[in-house]
């Protein structure tokens, strides 16, 4: 796709859609009802299989450990779509009803070991934030503009190039995030006790689930079964946060020239998965219509999708074509697009006044 200078406001493949960004949203109304029939369907395919494959892996130990590993990590794909439910209901999109939506969220949230209250409060913070570069920090991965990390001194750099490197990003940091540092409501630990009873109602929840497999189980249900399948989970979740918003062609604005709107559409992929899955992460990859009208339940996305054939170019990255994306640490604001270091080294250095 071709990048436009930054006043002409959208890549060169906004001139095939029907409507500009904003005006998108009245059109993406009419998908924002969620069918309870339905829903409850996606949560028994979802968390039957689950509980079925844990139960499984359960029973292999007896046979195989390295059979039972693999079955533990492949539920992590199940736990991810159990996440995406949890993440719908956190947006009001998955019941009508906003105690149902609360509630089933909850409940969720000790499997995927994350608190509902505060995980919702936390990504209501990133939709409302997204692509705006004096805004970061909350519910983001760090991103910084190639000013800011020439800036820097020898040591940031390093902490920075650190903290970018796929090691820490898709192996230490998701399970630091989930099975650290989601233990404690950090960053909203001043802000009263709703927060704090979401945190260690989960952790009460997450202790009584790992005290029944190690009682009734031993060591190796817990380390084999449950553990495998929540660190694969948050591996497999964290890698979808990144590809949605960490891809060549992404938006950052300042807080001035920054609209929530155009952020949302052409700030986040269109993950164009294989079928399967697609399934799998609940059409999480269709993540530029859900940025844009969060209140869509996921198994209406594709029919957006469907009926608006325009938007599916928008930002359309293939799984081959995003593991490109880990290569990209820096946002050159004059090519508006995400950089390598080695490519930011070869852009002018900017004449002081």
């Amino acid at each position: 796709m071709q990048v436009t200078d930054k006043k002409s406001a959208q890549p060169s493949v906004a001139t095939s859609l029907d409507l500009a960004a904003r005006d998108w949203i009245r059109v993406l109304a009419a998908y924002r009802n969620p069918a309870h029939g339905r829903s409850f369907f996606e949560l028994a395919v979802t968390f039957g299989p689950f509980l079925a494959i844990w139960a499984l892996a359960w029973w292999a130990l007896s046979i195989s450990y390295a059979l039972a590993l693999v079955l533990a990590v492949g539920n992590g794909f199940f736990l991810v779509r159990l996440f995406a439910i949890q993440h719908d209901c956190g947006h009001g999109a998955f019941f009508k009803q906003k105690q149902l939506n609360d509630w089933v969220g909850r409940v969720i949230g000790v499997f995927t070991v994350t608190p509902y209250d505060v995980w919702r409060r936390s990504h209501s913070i990133h939709h409302s934030a997204s692509g705006n570069l004096d805004k970061r920090g909350m519910g983001d991965i760090l991103t910084l503009t190639v000013d800011e990390y020439n800036a820097r001194t020898r040591w940031g750099k390093l902490m920075y190039r650190a903290y970018r490197h796929p090691l820490t990003l898709f192996a230490i940091g998701p399970i630091y995030v989930f099975l650290f540092e989601q233990r404690l409501p950090l960053g909203f630990m001043k802000d009263g006790w709703r927060y704090w009873v979401s945190s260690m109602g989960t952790n009460v929840g997450i202790a009584l689930i790992v005290t029944g497999l190690i009682y009734f189980g031993g060591l190796m249900p817990f380390l084999l079964v449950y553990l495998p399948t929540v660190v694969a989970a948050a591996t497999i979740g964290v890698w979808l946060f990144y590809v949605q918003h960490q891809f060549e062609e992404t938006h950052w604005d300042d807080a001035e020239q920054w609209d929530m709107h155009e952020a949302a559409l052409y700030g986040s992929s269109h993950y164009d998965l294989p079928v399967v899955l697609r399934w799998l992460t609940a059409n999480i990859g269709v993540h530029h219509v859900h940025h844009l009208y969060s209140r869509i339940p996921f198994y209406r996305l594709m029919d957006v999708l469907r009926d608006h054939p325009s938007l599916a170019d928008v930002k359309r990255l293939t799984l081959w074509e995003s593991f490109a994306c880990v290569k990209l640490q820096l946002w050159d604001a004059n090519s508006r697009k995400l950089v390598s270091y080695a490519e930011a080294r070869l852009l002018p250095v900017p004449v002081k006044a």
